[in-house]
C-alpha cells in the first residue's frame, strides 16, 4: 500500500488548522473541486497551510457551486522549510513558471531572483511566482511554501548570503569535469551545510560577474556536462546533483 494518498486532491489554505474546523472555500477552490474534479460531499481533501502540517478534510457542499471543508484529522506533522536558497536570473514568463515549479519540487526553500547583466526578464511578477510555488507544493506533497525574495542585483544577492552557506555556482565554463567530485570536495556530506544554488540567465554571466562570484568564499563552480543547457533545464539538473550529493536526497 502506498505511504501517501495520491488520490485525494490537495489544497493550500491560509487559516489555522485544527480538528473540527470549518474552512469556507473561495470561488476558485470550490469550482476546482466541484466542477473540475467533480468531487462529491464527504469526499476527502488534503489541506495544508505551511504551519500546522497536513490535514484530511471532508467536502461539505453549501450550495450548487459553493462548499466548505471540515477538518477531520492530521495526516502528517509539519516539516521545516528546506534550508536551500535558489538564486536565479528571471526568464520569460512560461520558462520562469517551469523553473519556479521545478525548483520547489526539487527542494528549494527560498526563491531569490537575481538581476544580472544579461537578464532578459527584467519585470518579475512575484504573485505569479508565488502561485507557481503553491501549485508545485500542492501537487507534490510539500508541506511548506518557499519564501519569495525581492529581486536584487547580483552583488547584493551574494552579499546577502551568510558566509557559512555553501554557494553552488552553475558555470558552463567551470574546469571541473566531474560535478559530483567537486561537490563532495567542497563540503562533507555528513555536515549538511546550508546551501545555495546560482543559475544564470540565457546569455550567461559577464566576465565581471564571474570575477565577483569567484571572490566569494565558500563557493564551488560546477559544470553540468558537455552540452549547454537552457536555464530552466539547468535548474533541474543542478538541483538534482546538489540534493543527491549534499542535500536531502542522499
Amino acid at each position: 500500500m502506498a505511504a501517501y494518498d495520491f488520490t485525494a486532491p490537495r489544497l493550500y489554505v491560509t487559516p489555522d488548522l485544527a480538528a473540527g474546523a470549518r474552512l469556507p472555500l473561495d470561488r476558485a477552490q470550490a469550482n476546482y473541486l466541484l466542477t473540475v474534479l467533480r468531487r462529491k460531499p464527504e469526499d476527502p481533501v488534503l489541506v495544508f497551510n505551511g504551519r500546522d502540517g497536513e490535514w484530511r478534510a471532508r467536502l461539505d457542499a453549501t450550495g450548487r457551486k459553493s462548499a466548505d471543508l471540515v477538518l477531520v484529522e492530521r495526516t502528517r506533522a509539519q516539516t521545516p522549510r528546506p534550508d536551500l536558497d535558489y538564486l536565479f536570473a528571471p526568464l520569460k514568463s512560461a520558462r520562469l513558471d517551469y523553473l519556479a515549479q521545478k525548483a520547489v519540487e526539487m527542494g528549494a526553500g527560498t526563491l531569490r531572483p537575481v538581476i544580472t547583466r544579461f537578464t532578459q526578464g527584467d519585470r518579475l511578477n512575484r504573485e505569479r511566482l508565488s502561485a507557481n510555488a503553491v501549485e508545485a507544493a500542492e501537487q507534490c506533497g510539500i508541506l511548506t511554501i518557499p519564501e519569495i525574495a525581492e529581486p536584487v542585483r547580483l552583488p547584493a544577492a551574494l552579499e546577502g548570503l551568510a558566509p557559512e552557506r555553501l554557494l553552488v555556482f552553475c558555470d558552463e565554463d567551470a574546469p571541473v569535469s566531474d560535478p559530483v567530485a567537486a561537490l563532495r570536495g567542497a563540503a562533507s556530506p555528513a555536515s549538511s551545510p546550508p546551501l545555495a544554488v546560482l543559475v544564470g540567465p540565457e546569455g550567461g554571466f559577464s566576465a565581471e560577474e564571474r570575477e565577483t562570484i569567484a571572490r566569494r568564499p565558500n563557493t564551488v563552480a560546477v559544470s553540468l556536462g558537455p552540452r549547454i543547457l537552457r536555464a530552466d533545464t539547468a535548474a533541474v539538473a543542478v538541483m538534482a546533483l546538489v540534493q543527491a550529493v549534499l542535500g536531502d536526497a542522499r
